[in-house]
């Protein structure tokens, strides 16, 4: 798999996740599977904050993966910082009390985590050599 590649589908699946967060924000009633599920229905304001503030984090997150994976590779460590998070989303969605939530994401954080671990892993092209 290419690193263009990798970051498309870090793309793909971090921006259902982002889509899913802003539904929260908006009202959506899916509160059980979020936040460790204590919440059916919709989220209360407090939590939606969270859910925009991880969605805003989400892009960043996006764009971060894109650029280390793009041409000109750029982020090296900002990337390792992407690959950090997804990997305590393993974690998180693993030990979460709530079945319907660990069912959903922990597949899905997974695959974040792998696909930005392969975009974080990707060699630096060489430096150009200067002609004397």
């Amino acid at each position: 798999m290419t690193h263009a590649s990798s970051a498309n589908l870090f793309t793909g699946l971090t921006g259902c996740v982002v889509a899913f967060q802003l539904a929260l924000v908006f009202g959506a009633p899916w509160g059980a599977l979020t936040q460790g599920g204590r919440v059916s229905g919709a989220l209360p304001i407090g939590a939606r904050a969270f859910a925009l503030f991880s969605a805003a984090l989400l892009v960043l997150f996006i764009w971060l993966v894109r650029a280390r994976a793009a041409p000109m590779p750029r982020y090296r460590r900002a990337t390792w910082g992407v690959v950090a998070y997804c990997a305590i989303g393993i974690l998180a969605n693993a030990a979460t009390p709530s079945p319907a939530e660990r069912t959903l994401w922990l597949p899905v954080v997974t695959a974040m985590f792998l696909s930005s671990l392969h975009v974080a892993r990707r060699p630096e092209p060489p430096a150009p050599r200067s002609v004397a």
